[in-house]
Order: structure tokens, then sequence, then C-alpha cells
């Protein structure tokens, strides 16, 4: 009786261990309303509907970014996105105006999801078997790891992307982007966020 005893013992006393290094996720999107973001004034573009944020341009097609009140330094982002109608481009921003893709290029009039998108100097790298991993049709899940300058972006489970910054910011807010001159509608869903040390 006394070696499964200690066994209990010590495997109980291992396993606080094991789960300690793992990433610890909390929800940055409700699914009820937009507590926890900076909307913006006269919103028509930011909707919450059963556990989904709905993306939608407006009739002027102004662009929109829905900006985090808090501001992080490492973390790991993971949501899911669908791709709804028209010219899809969105992304997500990171702690500045440093960007990870989603959709169509307005440069470049292709798709270049997970890809960064760094103003001034374009996309420096494309994120590597997208056309075989997007699914048109259904939520796609995204990881995006940030840190310090390193960004390392997994599609559907596999990952397409790694590409250190020479422009971002220590600390800043996530944002999701409309981009303007668009017509165009998507979703999110399960935004969470773990921090790094």
């Amino acid at each position: 009786m006394r070696i499964p005893f200690l066994f209990i013992a010590v495997l109980s006393l291992s396993l606080p261990l094991l789960a300690e290094g793992e990433e610890k996720f909390e929800p940055l999107f409700n699914g009820k309303d937009l507590e926890g973001w900076k909307v913006p004034k006269d919103n028509i573009w930011w909707l919450v509907d059963d556990g989904i944020l709905q993306v939608r341009s407006g009739e002027k097609q102004k662009g929109s970014i829905l900006w985090t009140e808090k501001e992080y330094e490492n973390f790991v982002v993971e949501l899911e996105f669908k791709f709804g109608e028209g010219t899809i481009d969105s992304g997500v921003h990171l702690r500045n105006s440093d960007q990870i893709q989603i959709g169509i290029s307005g440069s470049l009039k292709r798709d270049m999801t997970a890809s960064p998108y760094i103003p001034g100097k374009g996309y420096p790298v494309e994120a590597e078997g997208v056309k075989d991993l997007l699914k048109m049709d259904d939520w796609n899940q995204m990881r995006i790891e940030v840190r310090g300058m390193d960004y390392v972006v997994h599609l559907n489970g596999k990952k397409v992307m790694s590409y250190t910054t020479d422009t971002g910011k220590e600390k800043g807010p996530i944002g999701i982007q409309l981009h303007a001159k668009r017509n165009m509608s998507m979703d999110y869903r399960d935004i969470k966020i773990a921090i790094l040390d």
C-alpha cells in the first residue's frame, strides 16, 4: 500500500510544477459588449451579437480601429476570424501601427493574411503556406506571439511567419482594424490574451 501512496503523493506535487509554465489566457472580448475597448465615436463599425464581434463598413467607407483600453508588453493573442462579404482588409495592430494582416492587401491586391504590414516598409516578409491553410467559408484560428520586437504567427495550428521589427514599441494597446475605402464585412470571436514574462 505504501508504493501507490508515495506515487500519488509525488504525482500530486509535480502537477502544479508542470502547469506553472503554461500560458494563462483571459478574454480580450467578452462576447457580450465592447467592455475593455475604446469604442469610436458614432460607432457603426463594431457590433456584438451572440458572442461574435461583427466588423461592418459604413456607407461612407470610413476606416476604424478598435483599440484595447489596456496596454501590453509581451503577450500571445489568439482569436478566430471568418470572412464575410466584399473586399476583406483587416488585421491586428501590435502595440502601435505594426500590423498582422487579415485579408487583401490594398497595395499588393492579393491576400496577405498572417503577414506583417509595417508602415513605410509594406510587407517585409510574407507568411508561408497560407493559401493551403486559409478557410474562406469557415472560421480560422490565428495565434500571434509578441516578445520584444519579435512577432510569430500561427494560422490554423501551423507556424506561418516570424519577423523582427525595428519600428515596434515596447508597450502599447492591441487594435483590430477596418480599412477605409472598403465595402466589407467579417467576424471575430474568442479573442483572448496571455501575458508573457
